[in-house]
């Protein structure tokens, strides 16, 4: 079984575009076998292919990665688990941001409607 304690402490993230399949792994304390598993079974984790297949990872896929670690080595998820909660969080980041965008589209429709009374 594969042993992660806790208290590790992951290394802050370059301020780069593009990270390797190597700087991932040592960024997430993953290996890179790992990573190349994760892709096929989270559909948001899609690094850049190039050159002969090579994987660039974005800051954004860094951060989903660690958020995937997390969930499977100490939260203890299983991968379904794992892939169920972030469509989860990504469902209400969604609500949230539909919520938003009606409230500010009501305020402009009362702007508007005041400025109609008084014309």
């Amino acid at each position: 079984m594969l042993e992660i304690s806790p208290d590790i402490e992951l290394p802050t993230i370059p301020n780069k575009r593009y990270f390797t399949i190597g700087e991932v792994s040592d960024l997430c304390a993953v290996k890179p076998h790992v990573l190349r598993y994760w892709e096929q079974e989270f559909p948001d984790l899609k690094p850049v292919k190039r050159r002969g297949n090579r994987r660039y990872y974005q800051r954004h896929d860094v951060m989903l990665i660690r958020q995937i670690r997390s969930l499977l080595y100490l939260e203890g998820y299983t991968i379904t688990g794992a892939r169920q909660h972030l469509a989860g969080d990504q469902v209400k980041g969604d609500n949230a941001q539909s919520q938003q965008l009606m409230r500010q589209l009501r305020s402009e429709l009362e702007d508007v409607l005041r400025i109609l009374r008084t014309a």
